[in-house]
């Protein structure tokens, strides 16, 4: 006698089976926060789970079958993924570090000659407001760059010594995996023009965009070529 089959193909037994035994995941909420939900497309609340898997008979857990890899659970559309997907920072944390980013590499480039040309501190501060900083104003800028060269030992127009070198990468280093090219380019782009709003590149102002364009993972060739393209009048 030949075993009823459904549409999918599976017998009738197959399926009864599968009732009567199988495997089920208990799963514990060991954290919360908020991060960027790749299904949603933006900022959610989230749970941390671990899980247990058990085999089960009618239902009910008899052996453990181990341990789940952790998961990430999305509060609104009930999405699980893993626990990488954290390492995307939320639009709130992306807004924040593209901010700073520019107001560093502002600072930078004004660092390396500009503090003493009204051009370039209206370059710089535009684009610091700009980027988040709407009550940034020139006379702030020049005391933030005249505070940083007595903290760094520098003179204005000296090429970017280590410890400007540090906090550059330290604003850019995070941002840059989250960035696309363009993105990057265009960072670099505004330093080149603050440093181009008094005139040609100074030597000081060539090194500390090299700087800026290493900690974006812009590679030397294209930073050449984006510096030279910046000198360019559109």
């Amino acid at each position: 006698m030949l075993s009823e089959r459904g549409p999918d193909g599976r017998t009738a037994a197959a399926r009864s089976a599968r009732r009567l035994c199988g495997t089920r995941t208990a799963w514990t909420a060991v954290g919360d926060g908020e991060f960027f939900c790749p299904s949603c497309g933006g900022d959610r609340n989230y749970q941390r789970l671990t899980g247990r898997r058990r085999f089960t008979v009618l239902g009910v857990p008899v052996l453990p079958r181990g341990v789940c890899a952790p998961t990430v659970e999305c509060a609104a559309c009930r999405g699980h993924f893993g626990t990488d997907a954290l390492d995307h920072p939320t639009t709130t944390r992306f807004s924040a570090m593209l901010r700073d980013a520019v107001h560093t590499v502002a600072l930078a480039v004004l660092a390396a000659g500009g503090t003493c040309s009204r051009a370039a501190l209206e370059t710089a501060t535009a684009g610091v407001r700009a980027a988040g900083f709407e009550d940034c104003t020139e006379e702030q800028l020049a005391a933030l760059v005249e505070a940083l060269e007595e903290d760094t030992g520098r003179f204005t127009g000296e090429p970017c010594v280590a410890g400007l070198s540090i906090e550059l990468h330290e604003a850019l280093d995070p941002l840059a995996p989250h960035l696309a090219a363009p993105g990057r380019e265009s960072i670099l782009l505004q330093g080149a023009r603050i440093a181009l709003a008094d005139g040609p590149y100074t030597p000081a102002e060539r090194d500390a965009l090299a700087t800026v364009g290493a900690a974006l993972t812009i590679c030397t060739d294209d930073v050449g070529r984006l510096l030279a393209a910046a000198r360019t009048p559109s």
